[in-house]
């Protein structure tokens, strides 16, 4: 039985767009070749059936992108992609050809979150046309984010509006999206795509309040995470590298694991309580009153 549901892997921290919802990255700008994301899978094989390529940055901007799909189906990993989606059109034969790959998230809220001219008609055409023909000849599941919800029953605004209009138009559906999507968080577009509302997201920090220290996480349990220069992280969250518990090309990933650090994180978490700074702060992990 494999330790790690999903092990997340930053095949870079740069970004083509400034998403207002991003806190940005004051870590060095990189782009992982090849030779370092091989090491990584081989050190991580043994730990995850499904690798993910997100954290920070825009996957679709490393130019090696097609060798690390290729390298994970040599090593009968599975991948999943976190995009903004506005460089789909570039790279939808590598994806389409790519028998490694699992899923691909679009986060559609970028589109909204930015300062950057793009056309909004050429972006959502693009990805449409992607998600149409990936489904025509592939299994890969595509899910469309809409993560820009001021509160979980606010309404949606406009931009939403006018893409849930041609989502049922694209899709031939016989419903009001908007609709549905209040009654429940995701729908089922067709076979393999869905979409899913939620509310605008909000990267932990140290600069936000401690929210208390009585918490469960599934960092360390069901995921880690690996910046771009190597640095091993408890989750996908760590954004900075904040809670850095080793380097994986220094030390084996059972050495990390193994780590004093490490250690006292999950025997933490196991009694309920968080022990980092950066997990106290952390909207995200289940409170347990």
């Amino acid at each position: 039985m494999k330790k790690f549901k999903k092990v997340y892997i930053e095949i870079t921290n740069t970004c083509n767009l400034s998403c207002n919802f991003c806190p940005k990255t004051s870590r060095k700008l990189k782009f992982m070749d090849k030779e370092s994301f091989e090491h990584i899978v081989k050190d991580i094989r043994p730990y995850t059936d499904h690798v993910y390529f997100h954290l920070m940055g825009e996957p679709f901007l490393n130019k090696e992108l097609e060798h690390f799909l290729e390298i994970s189906k040599e090593n009968q990993l599975k991948v999943n992609i976190t995009t903004n989606g506005t460089l789909i059109s570039e790279v939808k034969d590598i994806l389409i050809n790519a028998q490694a790959l699992r899923q691909v998230n679009i986060s559609l809220h970028s589109f909204e979150a930015n300062e950057e001219q793009i056309d909004f008609n050429e972006y959502i055409n693009n990805i449409i046309s992607f998600v149409k023909e990936a489904t025509e000849k592939t299994n890969i599941i595509c899910s469309l984010r809409l993560w820009n919800l001021d509160t979980r029953y606010s309404a949606s605004n406009n931009m939403n509006i006018d893409i849930f209009e041609l989502l049922e138009q694209e899709f031939e559906l016989n419903c009001d999206l908007k609709e549905c999507l209040k009654e429940k968080n995701s729908f089922k577009l067709k076979n393999n795509v869905y979409i899913s509302m939620g509310e605008k997201f909000k990267w932990p920090s140290l600069k936000e309040e401690e929210l208390g220290e009585r918490a469960f996480c599934y960092g360390l349990r069901d995921q880690i995470g690996i910046l771009v220069d190597g640095t091993v992280v408890p989750c996908c969250l760590d954004s900075e590298g904040t809670i850095p518990l080793g380097n994986i090309f220094y030390n084996t990933l059972e050495e990390i694991l193994n780590s004093k650090r490490a250690k006292e994180i999950y025997d933490g978490f196991s009694g309920r309580k968080a022990v980092e700074e950066l997990c106290k702060r952390c909207g995200f992990i289940n409170r347990v009153r």
